[in-house]
């Protein structure tokens, strides 16, 4: 059934040159500020200023937790600081120790950030209740899996040797646990805040990929103060920092990552005790040794140098796109940079 709507118009005879009813001209627009507009975009604050935010914020904690840290007799006789190029040997409890510092600096700066935005954990990739969860352990397996097939490859061209288990049953349990956390909490740190905080308040302002690019290469850069490092091996950091990136947008969250993360650490470090940017681990599980040239074995820097990480990583892109075929909502970005 139809309904129409008649409208009745009454004139006014003694004024019939006035109209019925005044209309109101439409409110003009109202200008920004210029200062409003450098600082605020479509979503509040803009991701430059976010992300500068988020660095002041997690650059203070860190400094004022070594501040209190120094001041506890124990703390200084346990961890008493390393030359200015770090420790040669890599031990658990100072892995512990460091990485639980910056991990502890980074939740202060994502936890100010998210009161700031309004946002959760969830908004930043990582949802607190899959701690630990499927998508965690599928990445450690992914990740010693894709550490184990360059140490083959390595082998396979005659460049490298497992060589026999180095430690006790008791101290092969400890070690294992112990590092375990050390890459855990490495993983967390090093996946939250450049695939996690920092990518998300990227892509607001200029999109997914371009985030993770610029994000990989400054992850890649970092790498080049680890003691031992090579030009090579944090370029392969870099690139490991893309892998990262595909998987989060492939999953929806960091924790595929972030086991992905630990799982090459502790394969690489502890499990088959080769080099981790030049050092090695005190209580690595089994002795290996390598021998060749350079291009293949990675030298110093250790199998993260090597020249066949390439190929690896690119195999576990492959894999990671067969086994999580749909993009999640990671690569929505709004332009308020």
């Amino acid at each position: 059934m139809r309904r129409t709507l008649t409208i009745h118009v009454h004139s006014n005879p003694a004024d019939s040159s006035q109209p019925s009813a005044a209309i109101a001209p439409a409110p003009s627009p109202q200008k920004r500020s210029t200062v409003a507009f450098i600082f605020r975009g479509p979503n509040g604050i803009r991701a430059g200023w976010r992300f500068s935010l988020f660095v002041c914020f997690i650059t203070g904690a860190g400094a004022v937790a070594q501040t209190i840290l120094k001041r506890i007799p124990y703390v200084v006789r346990h961890f008493p600081p390393g030359p200015p190029n770090g420790p040669v040997a890599l031990t658990p409890e100072h892995e512990i120790f460091g990485e639980s510092l910056l991990v502890f600096s980074l939740l202060v700066a994502v936890i100010i950030m998210s009161w700031i935005e309004k946002r959760s954990f969830v908004d930043y990739g990582l949802p607190l209740k899959q701690f630990l969860g499927k998508r965690f352990w599928e990445g450690v397996l992914y990740g010693f899996a894709m550490l184990s097939l360059l140490l083959l490859a390595i082998a396979a061209l005659h460049g490298f040797t497992l060589g026999p288990v180095g430690v006790s049953r008791d101290d092969a349990l400890k070690y294992g646990v112990l590092y375990a956390i050390a890459f855990l909490l490495a993983g967390i740190f090093e996946e939250f805040s450049f695939r996690g905080y920092m990518q998300a308040t990227l892509t607001s302002g200029i999109g997914f990929w371009p985030a993770a690019i610029l994000l990989s290469l400054l992850f890649g850069a970092g790498h080049l103060s680890n003691t031992g490092e090579a030009i090579f091996g944090a370029a392969m950091a870099g690139t490991f920092g893309i892998v990262a990136a595909f998987s989060l947008a492939r999953t929806g969250n960091l924790w595929f990552a972030i086991g992905m993360h630990a799982g090459w650490d502790w394969a690489e470090t502890y499990f088959y005790g080769t080099p981790d940017s030049g050092r090695l681990a005190m209580g690595r599980l089994f002795s290996a040794t390598f021998h060749g040239s350079n291009w293949l074995t990675g030298g110093s820097v250790g199998p993260e140098g090597s020249y066949l990480v390439l190929v690896v990583l690119a195999l576990g892109a492959l894999g990671i796109h067969l086994l999580f075929p749909r993009p999640s909502a990671a690569l929505n970005h709004s332009g308020d940079f």
